[in-house]
């Protein structure tokens, strides 16, 4: 309990719940030195109340206002991580879901000196989660919790729940620059990618989850939706998350074929139809969940769409050809040949678009000059007898090898 702390809360729209969580969260630190943190998100004057609040609050209470909500909830935490003052950080929502009155417990199984993160869960003996209200948001949460561990057995064995939004963390144990938070399970996130490069220690102290005060509920089906993909890019990787679409519009377009085939339609324009229409539809879905972070820094809108639709129609006339010739020669079905192309084509349109189409517009402006002051370097060193210097392709080949293989966990 003597150790330094620091308490962040991400706050959206929580005007009203701000002066009782100061009140309490205070009285709960006592005499620990501590600070309460705000990173706050709202359209409305919560941050206003925030400062108003601090004026009269018995210890420091600050507050950052974000103008561009980047990586949702889970970004606004590793922001506060990043500005706390204190490595011992507590996190907590703004609803009072979280009772603040756990606090004191949280610090005493951390002084144990055997955790890095004190999570409090719903799912261990003493827990309740009768605020998350229905039995079907119950059911919800229980049945995500269970997938998420299945995923990550051997980082997750220890924890109950993954999920939950209430925890402590020793900033000084986790790599912040390792996160790439994307929604609400900030927890995960850490768990998983935080402890990259050493194994963290869980453990655990009792929730009981409290009914909603104030303001409304932020989940929805898209945070749903954030959350299976951020949860596919956590376990397979950037490649992954590509390939999982790309599966599914491999799916689409047999489908497509297959229709069309059995409706009398030439195979060869059945192929076509469907590689268009993939085309299209993979795109999109790489827009909203494989790139979702690049495409601040990359081309324009339309640039990406020309540049990937070229490029998959030209990958599509080279291998629909292909294709066809293994129909005629290997005297294999249509619908396999197909799948057998569209396998071998995958890797060409990953790297394709996570180099080409997505690449940021202030590295290609300075491609040319670190190419040429690379060249320079390497000539200098042959001419000393020194080994070369690092080159744009192993710097290259050494990101898609980290992108493609993050967390590491096979």
């Amino acid at each position: 309990m003597s150790a330094s702390v620091t308490v962040i809360i991400p706050t959206f729209d929580e005007r009203d719940n701000v002066a009782e969580l100061v009140e309490r969260a205070a009285a709960a630190l006592g005499g620990v030195d501590g600070e309460l943190l705000f990173i706050d998100d709202s359209s409305d004057d919560t941050a206003a109340e925030i400062e108003r609040v601090s004026a009269s609050a018995p210890l420091p209470v600050r507050v950052i206002h974000r103008q561009r909500n980047t990586g949702g909830l889970g970004g606004a935490v590793v922001l506060g991580l990043s500005e706390a003052r204190h490595d011992v950080c507590i996190v907590m929502d703004g609803d009072l879901q979280h009772p603040p009155e756990l606090i004191p417990a949280m610090l005493e199984r951390w002084a144990r000196g055997d955790a890095d993160i004190v999570a409090a869960s719903r799912y261990i003996g003493g827990g309740d989660s009768a605020g998350l209200g229905t039995a079907l948001r119950l059911a919800v949460s229980r049945a995500a919790t269970a997938v998420t561990k299945a995923m990550f057995l051997r980082r997750l064995w220890r924890s109950t729940d993954p999920m939950t939004g209430f925890f402590l963390v020793d900033r000084a144990r986790i790599d912040l620059d390792e996160l790439r938070p994307q929604g609400f399970k900030i927890l995960l996130e850490i768990l998983v990618r935080g402890g990259e490069h050493r194994e963290l220690r869980i453990a655990e102290v009792p929730l009981a989850f409290d009914e909603r005060r104030a303001g409304a509920s932020k989940a929805s089906l898209r945070q749903g939706a954030l959350f299976l993909a951020h949860l596919a890019r956590l376990r397979f990787g950037k490649m992954g998350l590509f390939a999982l679409i790309g599966g599914v519009g491999a799916l689409a377009n047999i489908g497509i074929m297959w229709v069309l085939v059995h409706l009398g339609m030439d195979y060869v324009l059945a192929a076509v139809i469907g590689a268009g229409a993939t085309i299209i539809g993979n795109f999109v879905l790489q827009e909203l969940f494989v790139f979702r972070e690049e495409r601040k820094d990359a081309p324009r809108l339309w640039v990406r769409l020309s540049a990937s639709v070229t490029f998959n129609g030209i990958e599509a006339a080279l291998r629909i050809p292909v294709m066809a010739l293994m129909v005629e020669t290997w005297h294999i079905s249509a619908v396999l040949a197909t799948a057998i192309s569209l396998v071998v084509a995958f890797f060409a349109r990953f790297l394709f678009h996570a180099l080409v189409v997505y690449a940021p517009r202030r590295r290609r402006r300075t491609d040319a000059t670190d190419a040429a002051a690379v060249t320079d370097a390497e000539s200098a060193a042959d001419a000393e007898g020194e080994p070369p210097a690092d080159t744009a392709a192993l710097r290259v080949i050494r990101a898609i090898d980290a992108e493609a293989m993050r967390p590491g966990e096979l």
